[in-house]
């Protein structure tokens, strides 16, 4: 047996999807306008993980331009078939609905193959018994009655062409009367029957588990009576963890099922670290599935019916509890990541140093940031950076806090009218603060942020001055106030603020700890 602690992936892994070949678990996440796009991660024992690429390395597969903070990848599938690695999702704001392939899971990843006639989101593959392969999706119902009413769909598609062949059935509706946003379908087939399984009830606290069966995929699936077969939203506001839902299904070699799903943990009533990958144990009674039988929710702690495997480099949790960017690689770690699809050579590391040229695009624009960052795992952490910067007239560099291009806070030094300004700035759907504003004379400075529960402490420390600002409130930098469907990241970043630069930045030094 291994022992779990959830999140299995702490930190903003929204969207799980899961499959197995041989004794190895895959598993993909959402990453809206994160890019590289769709982390992939492996394990042996559900437990402990390793990140072994992105799906979505390139320009030329992940397209992030002109899109909301919150748009961009939503819900890849991930699933194998006779050789073949196939990861399914939807671009929102470029390309739609779309499949890349591969030989490996760690890639490299094709080009997209568009899907003409793929309407909505979410799209999932299925492979039946005799190597036929069916593409279940969501979206809006014809003459729907409110937002988020929708239909689950099935169509057969030919994987040579990836076109669809066949007609397009409707599968189900939901297990709710009027229910919103029956989404992020998965098929299985178990003992003869066919199961659908879905998230309905939208991404807060009321989001749940449903499923469905049916004998033949082009008959209408009748819901579980014991539906929602997961949620907690009985459990109250006040409960750490919510919002479970958008669940995958798989087995192990011994025909052990288990279920990943999202779920987000709350801090003071809200949630910043976004919606993370969560882990429960699954048993089949009378055909159906029961999650976490006898406790009917997810366990903070528990265990797995499968020997620990422990990778050289994977904690429990998948992700080091500590993390330190190593400034002589020779190419940035698979967790790091920026926001829209880069411009070539933006940042380069090694030698001691990370470099990131000053970018045309401000950090509040819905554009490419110039900015490498990582995703949160905790409330309770210390992230520095160690900068030299010789800033030109309107450009700014050093480390943010951040949860959306609106909704962040970031501390710099800047060049205004002239003059060197060590700052700190909170910013909002409505606009900008200082909280700090203290001129400076000399180019290098080591940020500090220290983060515990809901206050965060940002200090600027250099050879002419050390600056803190006091405990700063995050709690608009939560999913609950700012809105969308990520989780914060800590990173570094440069900007020209709107003009064109050849200036860099230059780190020496990026780390966080987690308390």
């Amino acid at each position: 047996m291994v022992k779990y602690v959830n999140p299995i992936l702490p930190g903003f892994y929204p969207d799980p999807s899961i499959c197995r070949v041989g004794d190895t678990f895959y598993l993909v996440n959402s990453s809206f306008t994160y890019y590289p796009g769709v982390p992939i991660h492996e394990s042996k024992d559900l437990v402990h993980w390793r990140q072994i690429g992105n799906v979505l390395d390139r320009p030329e597969n992940l397209p992030l331009y002109d899109v909301y903070h919150s748009g961009g990848i939503y819900a890849p599938t991930i699933r194998y078939h006779e050789g073949t690695w196939y990861m399914i999702t939807t671009n929102i704001g470029n390309l739609g609905n779309f499949i890349v392939t591969a030989s490996k899971p760690e890639g490299p990843w094709s080009e997209p193959h568009l899907l003409e006639g793929a309407d909505g989101i979410d799209p999932s593959l299925f492979f039946d018994d005799d190597g036929r392969c069916y593409y279940c999706g969501t979206k809006g119902r014809e003459n729907g009655k409110y937002f988020g009413d929708n239909v689950i769909y099935i169509r057969e598609i030919d994987l040579n062409t990836f076109r669809f062949i066949g007609e397009e059935y409707h599968a189900w509706y939901g297990a709710l009367k009027e229910v919103e946003w029956p989404e992020g379908p998965h098929i299985y087939k178990k003992d003869g029957w066919y199961y659908v399984m879905i998230a309905e009830a939208g991404t807060g606290i009321d989001h749940a588990i449903t499923i469905a069966r049916s004998r033949s995929l082009t008959e209408p699936f009748v819901g579980c009576k014991h539906n929602p077969v997961l949620t907690h939203r009985h459990l109250g506001e006040a409960f750490p963890v919510s919002a479970v839902g958008h669940a995958d299904l798989v087995d192990d070699e011994d025909g052990n099922w288990y279920a990943v799903c999202l779920a987000m943990r709350k801090c003071d009533g809200v949630t910043n670290t976004g919606r993370e990958t969560f882990v429960c144990r699954v048993t089949w009674e009378d055909g159906w599935p029961v999650f976490n039988a006898g406790e009917g929710r997810l366990l903070e702690k528990g265990s797995l019916p499968l020997e620990e495997y422990r990778y050289n480099d994977g904690e429990l949790g998948g992700y080091e509890a500590d993390m330190t960017l190593d400034m002589n690689a020779k190419a940035l770690p698979f967790k790091a990541v920026t926001l829209h699809t880069p411009d070539e050579g933006f940042a380069k590391i090694g030698d001691g140093k990370l470099s990131l040229i000053c970018g045309t695009n401000p950090i509040r624009a819905e554009k490419f940031v110039s900015y490498v960052g990582f995703r949160i795992t905790s409330m309770h952490y210390e992230a520095e950076a160690d900068m030299e910067f010789v800033p030109e007239e309107g450009e700014e560099a050093g480390n943010v806090l951040l949860q959306s291009n609106f909704f962040h806070i970031r501390s710099v030094i800047s060049r205004q009218n002239g003059k060197n300004y060590a700052r700190v700035i909170y910013s909002n759907q409505e606009g900008e603060q200082d909280i700090l504003c203290k001129e400076v004379t000399k180019t290098r400075y080591r940020f500090g942020i220290s983060q515990n529960a809901q206050s965060a402490v940002f200090t600027i420390d250099g050879e002419d001055a050390s600056y803190s600002t006091g405990e700063i409130d995050t709690h608009a930098l939560s999913t609950e106030i700012a809105g969308g469907f990520v989780g914060c990241t800590v990173g570094v970043f440069a900007s020209a603020n709107g003009k064109e630069s050849a200036n860099r930045a230059d780190f020496f030094a990026f780390s966080m700890k987690n308390d």
